[in-house]
């Protein structure tokens, strides 16, 4: 992909990754302290979803 959008669309996949540690570290944290399970898990299946969608864009 050339133009504009071509360094958007390379740096989507890091921008995605980066985010799913985020949502492994904050759901890990909920479960843990025992906040709020029903988050925590939501999130951790979030970052398996981003984990997929970066895998299935770079193959």
């Amino acid at each position: 992909m050339n133009g504009a959008l071509g360094g958007i669309a390379s740096a989507a996949p890091a921008i995605a990754m980066l985010g799913a540690f985020a949502c492994l570290i904050g759901g890990g944290v909920l479960i843990a302290k025992k906040r709020d399970r029903k988050r925590g898990v939501l999130m951790l299946v979030m970052a398996v979803v981003l984990v997929v969608n970066v895998a299935i864009w770079t193959l």
